[in-house]
């Protein structure tokens, strides 16, 4: 199936945190940030307070003066750390691969978790229920098939939404929303684009990419990818790199399979050989396709075991090529392999069999003589086979 991604965002976070601790809070506009008094600002500010116009960053004085009823708090960060810390200990357990941002949202790839956005939905209001139940908490969840969908579906229908934006659906969606409710238009890009008449999403969709391009330069690009609700981004953990990945872009737009397939033997080779430079292995290898029309699609494979197998990420991506091209009219201008779930260098199955012993050697052989000749230096009885071959090009 087709990407399920998750944005799980926290309501209030900080204001529910502190309605945990004191429930006599619960109902009542809540400013946390310190006494009003004060020079600070507002932290964060609940439901009750933002409909008299609290908000976050806004001196406490102003804030008084709009809600002067509301309680007044300090933050706490330990005990707001410490709600995160069960937040992602939680949500770990309902996806393969978790993305933290902040302490109160997270990006989860719920792709290998299941099967379909009818599954995808019911595991979010378990998700939702367990959030409600286990911690106190409120969360508001967006699904979608990519990260920027999900993340603006998450905001839409707040507090306490689930919003499920369907495959194919996504620009749609997206289309009839203020353009500053796409992540990364802020109001100085907001402003800017209203000088050309463009205030929603749709609208900024439907610009020729070379006027953005001339206004924005290769920002306006990727604005222009993501109102039409395209982003292939993976999900990935803080920290270390999660993903290994390789793309080219053909010097003609091609429809020639044969051509296609040598080309994405070559990027697994090189990705590969990027999975030894780190000593990584791959569990989930996904294949990027962008048409002609600028349409870019992913389709991903789980493997049965870990790899640092050329041949083996070929199969899989070839296996999702055939996939995407049957019936498919549209030429090619772009194909990428990404390698995620990654491990370290050693076998998890099968450790101290004679056979892994014997591939890992081979592998090991293999990557001395691509780092010394090249990767194109040494190639297997299929490929030599598929050149001798010579299919006729179709491009």
């Amino acid at each position: 199936m087709v990407r399920c991604i998750f944005h799980v965002d926290l309501d209030a976070f900080f204001v529910s945190v502190e309605q945990l601790h004191d429930p006599s809070l619960k109902g009542r506009p809540v400013v946390v940030g310190g006494h009003p008094d004060s020079r600070g600002v507002v932290s964060a500010a609940s439901y009750e307070a933002r409909r008299y116009g609290v908000h976050s960053a806004m001196p406490l004085v102003q804030a008084k003066r709009l809600c002067p009823q509301a309680v007044f708090v300090p933050v706490s960060f330990p005990k707001y750390v410490e709600a995160s810390r069960r937040f992602m200990a939680l949500v770990g357990t309902m996806a393969s691969v978790v993305e933290p941002l902040g302490l109160d949202e997270a990006f989860l790839d719920v792709s290998d978790v299941v099967p379909d956005f009818a599954a995808a939905r019911a595991h979010a209001l378990e998700l939702k229920r367990r959030v409600r139940d286990e911690l106190g908490l409120i969360a508001s969840v967006g699904v979608a098939t990519c990260k920027i969908v999900a993340k603006v579906a998450s905001d839409f229908d707040k507090p306490d939404g689930l919003v499920v934006v369907q495959p194919g659906e996504e620009a749609s969606f997206l289309a009839p929303l203020d353009v500053q409710k796409l992540p990364g238009v802020g109001k100085k890009t907001a402003d800017g684009l209203a000088e050309i008449g463009v205030h929603t999403i749709g609208q900024l969709a439907a610009l020729p990419q070379e006027v953005l391009q001339r206004r924005l330069g290769r920002y306006g690009l990727l604005l222009l990818s993501l109102a039409r609700g395209i982003d292939d981004s993976p999900v990935e953990p803080r920290g270390e790199a999660k993903s290994v990945s390789r793309e080219t872009t053909f010097a003609r737009d091609t429809h020639d399979i044969a051509h296609l397939d040598s080309t994405l033997q070559a990027i697994c080779v090189e990705v590969a050989h990027d999975l030894r430079e780190n000593r990584k292995r791959a569990r989930t290898v996904t294949l990027k396709l962008r048409y002609e029309d600028f349409q870019t699609v992913t389709r991903q494979s789980t493997l049965n075991v870990d790899t640092v197998d050329p041949q083996v990420l070929h199969d899989a991506a070839a296996s999702l090529l055939r996939t995407l091209m049957a019936g498919e009219r549209r030429r090619i201008r772009l194909i990428g392999v990404r390698a995620s779930r990654l491990s370290g260098p050693e076998r998890q199955l099968d450790m101290f069999s004679q056979d892994t012993a014997k591939m890992q050697n081979l592998e090991r052989a293999i990557a001395q003589l691509h780092d010394r000749f090249g990767p194109k230096s040494i190639q297997t009885l299929r490929e030599r086979e598929k050149k001798a071959e010579k299919p006729p090009r179709t491009t």
